[in-house]
Formats: C-alpha cells, structure tokens, sequence
C-alpha cells in the first residue's frame, strides 16, 4: 500500500510544501528560509534549505545558480557536521552533473553521496543516490550494470511502501523494456506507474509515465492520436508545475510520435522547440537527441543528402565522446534508414 508521494529533499519547514508544488514556489521559499538561517548563523538549517534552493534552481534549468547551491549546501553540512546533509548536497550535485552530460562526475558525487547517506543513517538519501547511479548507467545504456540495481530499488520502494520512488523505478525498468524492443513490458510498467503516480498525487511521475506510455503507443501501435492525447496531458502538468527538463523531453517525444505518423512538418517543429528549450537549461543529451530527431525530419523534407550526412556523423561523436551508447545506437539507425551509414565512415 502506497502513501501519498513526497518529497525528501524539501527539509526543515520546508517540509510543508507539497511534491507538486511550483518550483517557483519551492525556490522563493527555499531562498528566504536559507537567507534566514544564514543571518542567524545556523549552517546545518542553511544546508538543508540550500538543497531545495539548488534542487528547485536545477529543475528549473538554472544550471550555474543550482551548481552555486548545492556547493554551499554542502560546505553548510560540512560546517555543521552533518553527514546525511552532506549526502543530500552531493546526490544534488551529481544529479547535475548527470543532467549536464558530466557523467563521470555523476558517477563520483552519487557513489560519495550513497556512502555518506549510509554512515549518516539516512537510508532515504542513501536510496536517491544509487538511482541516481542507476539512471546514469541506465542513460548511457549500460542496462547490462544497473538493471539489476534498479530491480532492487523497486523492490526496496515497494517494501517501504514510497510511491514516489516505487514509480521511478517502474518508469525506469520500463524505458530499458522500451528500448530493447519489450513493448508489452514496457507498457505494462508505464501503466503501473501512472496508477501508483496517480494514486499518491505525484504529478511529475505521473507526467514522465504518461510521456513513456506514449511512446509505446505510437512505435508499438501507431495510435498517434491517443500518443499526442497523453502528451498534451502530460504537458500541461509540465507547464504547470515549471518543469522545464520535462517539459522539453515531452515536446521532444511529440516530435517522435509526429515523426512516426508521417507527419514531417510538424515534427520538424516540435523537435525546433525542444532544441531550444535544451540549450536553454545546457542539457546536452535532450540536446542531441532533439537534432537527431530535427536531422531526420529534414531529410524527409528535402534537405540536401550530403548536409544530412554531415550532421548525424557530427552527432555520432558527439555522443560517442559523452558516453551516450543507446544515443549513439539511434544515430546508427538514422544513417541506415538514409543510406549513410557507409558515407559515414569514409
């Protein structure tokens, strides 16, 4: 039995604002409590408050201000000799680095984070942080390494009855299912995961497993129009709560879905928006991700064979340079479904 979803890593007072809550909000609120407990001089409240601030500030796309804060979160910890809150900075900073396509960073501040949450007894922060190590396998594509940690994440979540986390994990397992061809599976994990998001109130979980949903719709079945429904839920979740990350990868999958359907023109521009919503917040994988998809649509435009060859083999070092195999796996494919596979290579 699943609780109502929450959200750790808002600690204090802060404690009172929901996991749905407007990171606008969470970041008014995290800056003014963290301003308080600096001018009172009390560094073990200011490390707690500053993880929100730089949680709210790397969700919002705000990457040099959420780099700035988790780094004075943790040297408030530090201070005030507080291990576990140590452990929160750190899971902070390297799901930054994660997000910035720094993965060996990420690697090193999750793997100190899920130490440090363990000696400091926080068996939650000790959890965030070995997904946080399992999402970063699992987006470079190592499914291989972290399959097995992420089964056992679920099975934790579940025992402990944590929704928010339990759905991470499911949506998590599902998208490995998704791309090694498991369609069934996959759907079937998204849609747990939407129950559970839904029944705990956890809207951001609820939008990521309605965008996995959709996905396997549209490749699977080709329901375009019910992939492009779910979408535009998800979306508005999206909007609504300000999660910029999100938000592109949901335009993003639309251009996907378009894509699939045919529908070249249209793709085309939803992949130009979620292009510019990544180079906004300098997440270099949606980044790439959004040119491959932009690359493709052109081509089926028009677009001059030799240009299109050019671009997917700069994107195919680009990801092979950032570790990015699956990514790198997709470029593959589009410079088969063009012919240029060979040219690629010349």
């Amino acid at each position: 039995m699943y609780g109502k979803a929450f959200a750790p890593e808002y600690q204090g007072t802060l404690t009172t604002l929901s996991v749905n809550s407007s990171l606008v909000d969470v970041l008014a609120a995290g800056t003014e409590r963290l301003r308080e407990a600096e001018h009172a001089g009390h560094p073990g409240e200011a490390a707690r408050y500053g993880l929100a601030v730089a949680e709210a500030h790397r969700r919002l796309g705000h990457v040099r201000d959420a780099d700035r804060a988790w780094k004075a979160s943790y040297r408030a910890a530090r201070e005030a000799g507080d291990t576990a809150a140590m452990a929160w900075a750190l899971w902070s900073g390297g799901t930054l680095a994660r997000q910035r396509g720094a993965f060996p960073l990420a690697w090193r501040l999750l793997g100190l984070a899920a130490e440090l949450g363990e000696r400091g007894g926080d068996v939650v922060v000790r959890g965030y942080s070995l997904a946080g190590l399992a999402e970063t396998g699992r987006i470079q594509g190592d499914y291989a390494a972290v399959g097995r940690l992420h089964e056992q994440l679920l099975a934790e979540a579940r025992e402990r009855g944590e929704a928010r986390h339990t759905v991470w994990a499911l949506e998590g397992i599902a998208q490995m299912h998704r791309n090694t061809g498991d369609y069934d599976r996959a759907y079937a994990l998204f849609e747990e995961a939407a129950e559970i998001a839904g029944r705990a109130d956890d809207r951001r979980g609820h939008a990521w497993a309605l965008r996995g949903l959709a996905d396997v719709l549209s490749v699977r079945d080709g329901a375009t129009g019910r992939a492009l429904e779910l979408l535009a839920e998800a979306e508005a979740t999206c909007r609504e709560m300000n999660l910029s990350s999100a938000l592109a990868y949901n335009h993003k999958m639309q251009g996907n879905v378009l894509y699939r359907a045919g529908r070249h023109a249209e793709a085309r521009e939803r992949y130009e928006l979620a292009l510019t919503e990544f180079r906004a917040i300098s997440e270099p994988r949606g980044e790439a991700l959004s040119r491959l998809g932009l690359a493709k649509s052109l081509a089926r435009l028009g677009r001059d064979r030799a240009e299109t060859a050019a671009e997917l083999a700069d994107l195919a070092r680009t990801l092979e340079r950032r570790g990015l195999r699956h990514a790198r796996e997709m470029v593959a494919r589009a410079q088969r479904e063009f012919g240029l596979d060979a040219e690629a290579v010349r």
